[in-house]
C-alpha cells in the first residue's frame, strides 16, 4: 500500500505489505500500517531535533528508506503472511535507528516507549483482554479466541518449583510469534520453541520445555481415547487414572496390548499413578519418549508418561504371586528414575510381542549349512531388535582345505560381507539397521584382513561398512607383546581346540601347534612379530574405530560359568560375557541403577541402593520367563543359566553431587565403593530369589557354588596369568563371608547378575550422564532423531552462579570453546577440574576407575577410551594398560589427533556458536571425527605416520558418544 504520511512538514512515501497484521497489547489485531513505523521514526527525530526536522529532506529520506528496510525484513520473515506483535515492530525501529548512528534520536525513542509502558501499567490495561481477538484454530476447521488464561496457566504450571525461570517472559515471547488462525498445536510449539531458546540461560528452562511440550502429548492422547479434549497439569492428578484404564482397553482392542493386563486390578494401579513425575523429565528426554517408546496406532500416540512405566510394569509383573503389588513396586522404581529398564524392555514389555532381551551372542561352526543357519538366527534375532555378537573363529581361514570340494577356503571375510548385508536389510521394521558385531581369536589366520574390513579403501568386496568388529585376543599374545616376540597364525581348521582352550591350556596346546610348525607337521601359518601386529590392531583402531579389543582369559578365567563352557566373545557393546555353543546362543537382559539418584546430602545412601538394587534384580530375573525368543537355542540358555546384567548410569552426575573431580583418587575410590554396594545387594538378591524360587539349572559346578565370588575370581586370572602381568586392587568394605554362606545354602538363582551398558538413551530418558561416561562438553547441542536439544551442564551452571559468574560473556565464552571451561581464565582452577570434559580427563583415570569396578563385576563393561593428542605410544600404553589392570573388554575409541586445529586460527566469529551434535548414525559404528575414520578429503595414514602422531582430526561432536545404531543394551 501507498501512504502519505505529513507529521508536522514531512511528507514521504513508505510502501508495506498488506498481508502481514499487527497484535496490539491488548490483544485486537489489527492490519499492518507501515505509515505508523515512518510517524514512530519521525516524532523520535522531532524530540531530538525540534519540529523544523521534519522538513529535513535527510531526515525524510531516512525515514522513508528505514521504513522500507524494515518492512522488507518483516516480509522476508514471513513471506506469506503472518503476525507480528507491535513490540516486535518497536524493536525493530529501535535497532534501525541505532544502526543508522542515531544514537541520540534511539534513546529518545526508548525513553518514549518506557513511558507509554509506565503509563499501561499504572492504568492496568497492558492486557485487558483474557480472551483477545487473536483466533486458533480447531481441528475441525472451527475457530475461536486463544484462550490466554489457559496460556498462562500452563506456562505458570510449568515454571512452578523452578528458580531462575521468568514464566511472564515465555507468554510474552511466545504471543509476538503467534497470527490469527494458529493452530492450538501451533500455540502449543510457539510456547515450547520459546522456552527452549532460554535452555543456554539456564538449565532449568529445559524441565519448562519439556513440561510444556506435555500439553501436545495431553491432548494428542487424552482426545484419542475420549478422556478429555486437553488438559493442564493440576487436571492430570484426576485425568491419568481414567486415561490409564481406557489406554489398557485400548491397547487390547488394537491387539497391540497383551490381553492379560486387563485381568490387573485397574483401579488399584491407576490409583498408584503419580501425575508429578511427569515434572522430572528434561526436554531431551520427554521428546525421546514421545518419538520412539510411545505405543501409538495411526502415527497417534495415546500412551503418557506414567502409563508407559506402568504399562512396562504390569508386563514384568505378569508371574508375580500378587501382581498389582509388583507392579507397583516396579512402577515406583521405573517413574521415579532410579533405575531404568533397557530399551527393548521399555519397548515391548506388556505388548503381544514381548521381546524384553537386550544381547544375543551366538558361536558359527564351520560348516557351510550352519554358517548360513547362522546368518539366518542374526536376521530372526535382529528382527525383534536384538543386538548380536558373533564368534566366527571356528570358520577355517583363507587357502584352508575343503574336503567335500577338494578344493580352498575363501576365508572368514566374504561370509563377514554376507553377515554385514543382512543386518542392513533386516532393518527392524524400518527402525534402523540391524546391529551386529563380529569377534576374531588374534591367532587366526584371517586376522589380519579381519582387521582392515573396515577401511575404507580396497577391494570393497572384501569390506564390511555397516558391522562392528572386535579382536578377542588371548593373554598370550599379550604377553608376547610385552615381551617382544613372534606369534603365529594358524587356522582353525588344522588347530580347532585353541578355540575352546584359555589360561594356561591355552598356552601349552598354543606352543606345541607352533612346535608342530617348526618340525613341519603344521603346513598352513604364518609367523608374524606380535608388536608388528599389535601396531597394526592400535592403528586400524584409530584409523576406522574398529576392530575393538576384547580380552579373551580374564572373560573365561573369571566366570562364573566355566564348568559349562566357554565365552568365545562379547555382544555387541562388549559388556556381556556368556557362554556360547553351537546349541546354546547366550542371551542377557539389561538394567540401570541412576547412581545419581541415590547420592543424599553429599553421599550415597547404601540403604536405598539396597532396596533400588533388590527390586530391580527380580525384574530382571522376571523377563526371562515373560521374554519371547525368535529362535530356540537362546531359550533352552537363557533358561538353563538365566543370566542377567545389572549396570549403572549417572556415574558422572553422582561424582558432581559429591563435588568430586573425574580425574581423582576420589572418583576412582567412589567407583569402587559404589559397585561394591551394587554388587553386594545383587548377588544378595539373586541368592534371596534361588530362596524363593529356586536356583538356576547349572548352579552346580560354578564358582558360586564353589564359594568363589567375582572379587575371588581374580586370584585365578593372576596365578594363570602370572603376578608379573597384572595388577588389581583387591580391596573389600563389606562382609562378603555372609554372602559366601548364603549363597552356600540358597544357591543362586542367575548365572551372571551384572553388566555396564552403554546406556545412551536411557540416560537421556532420565536426564543423567551415561553410563560410566565423563561429561563429554558442558554445553552443546545433541542432535538426534528427534530433533535438536541444547543441553547445558546444570551442576556447572549452578556452581558459576553461586561465585557470580554466570552471564552473557560466560555463555558466550562456553560455546566459543565448545562447552570446555579450561581456556576460560576466570574460571577458578577447581571449578576447572571439576568439570574438565572427556577428552580433558587422562585416558588413565577412565582405566583406573573400570579397574576398580572390574573387580566386582561378574560380566564386564561398556568402556570408552578417550584421548587427547593421540599417538601411538600413547594409544600403546592406555590398551596395555587396560590389559595389565584386568579389564575383561574396551569398546570405542574417541581419538582426537596430535594436530588438531587449534582455536585461535580460525575467525571467531564464525565459532560463536553451540556445537553441534551429529544424529545418531543409522549403522552401529563411530563417526569418522570420533574414530579417526578417514574422511573423503584425507588418506589413511599408514602405521608409522599414525605411530608419530602425524595427521589430525576435527575434534568430535557431542552427539557421538551415542551414535550407536543399536538401542539393545541402551
Amino acid at each position: 500500500m501507498d501512504t502519505t504520511l505529513t507529521p508536522g512538514k514531512t511528507s514521504v512515501n513508505v510502501t508495506a505489505p498488506q498481508q502481514l497484521r499487527v497484535i496490539k497489547r491488548n490483544g485486537d489485531v489489527v492490519a499492518f500500517d507501515a505509515s505508523k513505523i515512518a510517524v514512530a521514526m519521525t516524532k523520535a527525530f522531532i524530540a531530538v531535533e525540534g519540529d523544523n526536522a521534519g522538513a529535513s529532506s535527510r531526515i525524510r529520506d531516512f525515514v522513508a528508506q528505514s521504513s522500507d528496510a524494515i518492512c522488507e525484513a518483516f516480509l522476508r520473515r514471513m513471506p506469506d503472511g503472518g503476525t507480528l506483535h507491535i513490540e516486535d515492530i518497536q524493536d525493530q525501529v529501535e535497532l534501525a535507528l541505532m544502526r543508522a548512528g542515531e544514537q541520540k534520536v534511539a534513546r529518545a525513542y526508548v525513553l518514549y516507549r518506557e513511558e507509554h509502558a509506565r503509563a499501561r501499567a499504572a492504568a492496568g490495561d497492558d492486557i485487558e483482554k483474557p480472551h483477545p481477538t487473536l483466533n486458533v484454530t480447531l481441528p475441525d476447521g472451527s475457530r475461536r479466541p486463544l484462550d490466554l488464561g489457559r496460556v498462562e496457566t500452563l506456562v505458570f504450571e510449568a515454571c512452578a518449583d523452578l528458580a531462575n525461570v521468568d514464566p511472564q517472559k515465555i507468554v510474552d515471547d511466545s504471543l509476538k510469534n503467534l497470527y490469527d488462525g494458529v493452530s492450538i498445536d501451533g500455540v502449543a510449539t510457539a510456547l515450547t520453541m520459546t522456552a527452549r531458546t532460554l535452555v543456554e540461560k539456564d538449565p532449568n528452562y529445559t524441565y519448562v520445555t519439556a513440561r510444556l511440550l506435555q500439553d501436545n502429548l495431553r491432548r494428542e492422547a487424552l482426545s484419542f481415547l475420549g478422556v478429555a479434549e486437553e488438559a493442564t497439569f493440576s487436571d492430570m492428578a484426576e485425568l491419568y487414572k481414567p486415561a490409564f484404564k481406557a489406554y489398557v482397553a485400548k491397547g487390547i482392542e488394537f491387539e497391540q496390548l497383551d490381553p492379560r493386563l486387563a485381568e490387573f486390578d485397574l483401579e488399584r494401579l491407576g490409583d498408584a499413578l503419580d501425575h508429578t513425575r511427569d515434572n522430572q523429565f528434561t526436554y531431551l528426554g520427554l521428546q525421546t519418549l514421545y518419538d520412539r517408546y510411545f505405543i501409538h496406532r495411526d502415527d497417534v500416540r495415546y500412551e503418557l508418561p506414567q502409563v508407559m512405566f506402568m504399562r512396562v510394569a504390569m508386563g514384568l509383573a505378569l508371574n508375580e504371586d500378587d501382581r498389582e503389588a509388583r507392579a507397583i513396586e516396579f512402577y515406583e522404581l521405573l517413574s521415579s528414575f532410579d533405575y531404568m529398564a533397557s530399551t527393548p524392555t521399555l519397548f515391548n514389555s506388556g505388548t503381544q510381542r514381548s521381546q524384553l532381551s537386550s544381547c544375543y551372542l551366538t558361536t558359527v561352526p564351520d560348516d557351510l549349512d550352519a554358517i548360513y543357519s547362522a546368518i539366518r538366527d542374526n536376521a530372526l534375532l535382529s528382527k525383534w531388535a536384538g543386538g548380536l555378537g558373533n564368534d566366527w573363529t571356528p570358520v577355517r581361514a583363507l587357502g584352508s582345505y575343503i574336503k567335500g570340494t577338494n578344493g580352498k577356503s575363501q576365508g572368514v571375510v566374504p561370509f563377514l560381507k554376507v553377515v554385514n548385508d543382512t543386518a542392513v536389510a533386516v532393518n527392524q521394521g524400518g527402525k534402523r539397521k540391524g546391529a551386529v558385531c563380529a569377534y576374531l581369536e588374534t591367532w587366526h589366520l584371517d586376522v589380519e584382513e579381519f582387521l582392515e574390513l573396515r577401511k575404507n579403501t580396497g577391494d570393497d568386496r572384501r569390506r564390511t561398512h555397516d558391522m562392528n568388529t572386535a579382536n578377542w585376543v588371548p593373554d598370550l599374545f599379550m604377553k608376547r607383546v610385552f615381551d617382544d616376540k613372534e606369534w603365529t597364525l594358524f587356522s582353525p581348521s588344522t588347530c580347532p581346540d585353541l578355540h575352546d582352550l584359555y589360561g594356561a591350556a591355552f598356552e601349552k596346546r598354543y606352543q606345541e601347534y607352533e612346535e608342530m610348525t617348526r618340525n613341519g607337521q603344521l603346513k598352513l601359518f604364518k609367523r608374524v612379530r606380535a608388536k608388528d601386529l599389535w601396531r597394526k590392531m592400535l592403528s586400524m583402531l584409530f584409523e576406522t574405530g574398529h576392530p575393538w579389543i576384547t580380552f579373551k582369559d580374564p572373560c573365561n578365567l573369571r566366570s562364573p560359568q566355566q564348568h559349562a563352557g566357554v565365552v568365545h566373545s562379547s555382544n555387541l557393546c562388549t559388556e556381556i560375557t556368556l557362554n556360547t555353543s553351537v546349541d546354546e546362543i547366550a542371551v542377557c537382559n539389561l538394567g540401570s541403577v541412576n547412581l545419581a539418584q541415590h547420592i543424599v546430602d553429599g553421599k550415597l545412601d547404601g540403604k536405598k541402593l539396597k532396596k533400588t538394587v533388590r527390586t530391580a534384580v527380580r525384574m530382571l530375573d522376571n523377563v526371562i520367563d515373560i521374554n519371547y525368543y525368535a529362535v530356540p537355542q537362546a531359550r533352552n540358555s537363557n533358561f538353563k543359566h538365566r543370566p542377567v546384567g545389572l549396570g549403572i548410569m549417572g556415574f558422572q552426575d553422582a561424582l558432581y553431587a559429591q563435588g568430586i573431580a573425574y580425574a581423582s583418587d576420589e572418583a576412582v575410590e567412589f567407583a569402587d565403593r559404589s559397585m561394591e554396594q551394587v554388587s553386594y545387594h545383587a548377588i544378595e538378591a539373586s541368592s534371596d530369589l534361588a530362596a524363593e524360587r529356586g536356583r538356576y539349572e547349572s548352579f552346580d559346578g560354578s564358582l558360586w557354588s564353589q564359594g568363589i565370588l567375582p572379587i575371588d575370581s581374580i586370584e585365578k586370572l593372576k596365578q594363570e596369568r602370572g603376578e608379573k602381568y597384572i595388577e588389581v586392587d583387591t580391596s573389600t568394605t563389606q562382609d562378603w563371608d555372609r554372602i559366601r554362606d548364603k549363597i552356600a545354602n540358597q544357591g543362586m538363582r542367575n548365572s551372571n547378575v551384572m553388566a555396564i551398558a552403554p546406556t545412551a538413551t536411557i540416560s537421556n530418558i532420565c536426564g543423567v550422564s551415561q553410563s560410566i561416561e565423563p561429561t563429554y562438553q558442558n554445553l552443546y547441542v545433541k542432535s538426534n532423531l528427534s530433533g535438536e536439544f541444547t543441553v547445558v551442564n546444570a551442576y556447572m551452571v549452578n556452581d558459576l552462579k553461586e561465585r557470580g559468574l554466570w552471564d552473557e560473556v560466560m555463555v558466550n565464552d562456553l560455546k566459543y570453546y565448545d562447552g570446555s571451561v579450561q581456556p576460560i581464565d576466570r574460571v577458578p582452577e577447581d571449578l576447572k577440574a571439576k568439570y574438565a570434559s572427556a577428552f580433558e580427563v587422562e585416558p588413565r583415570w577412565l582405566v583406573e576407575a573400570a579397574s576398580r569396578r572390574q573387580k566386582w563385576i561378574d560380566q564386564a563393561q561398556s568402556l570408552n577410551l578417550y584421548i587427547k593428542g593421540v599417538s601411538g605410544k600413547k594409544l600403546d600404553v592406555t590398551y596395555r594398560m587396560a590389559w595389565f589392570r584386568g579389564l575383561k573388554t574396551t569398546y570405542y575409541l574417541r581419538a582426537l589427533g596430535a594436530t588438531s586445529v587449534e582455536k585461535s586460527t580460525v575467525e571467531r566469529g564464525t565459532l560463536n556458536a553451540v556445537g553441534n551434535g551429529s544424529a545418531p548414525s543409522a549403522q552401529p559404528a563411530p563417526s569418522p571425527q570420533a574414530s579417526g575414520e578417514p574422511s573423503a578429503n584425507r588418506e589413511p595414514r599408514g602405521i608409522e605416520d599414525f605411530l608419530q602422531g602425524k595427521g589430525g582430526q576435527r575434534a568430535p561432536s557431542a552427539g557421538d558418544i551415542d551414535d550407536l545404531g543399536c538401542e539393545a543394551c541402551q
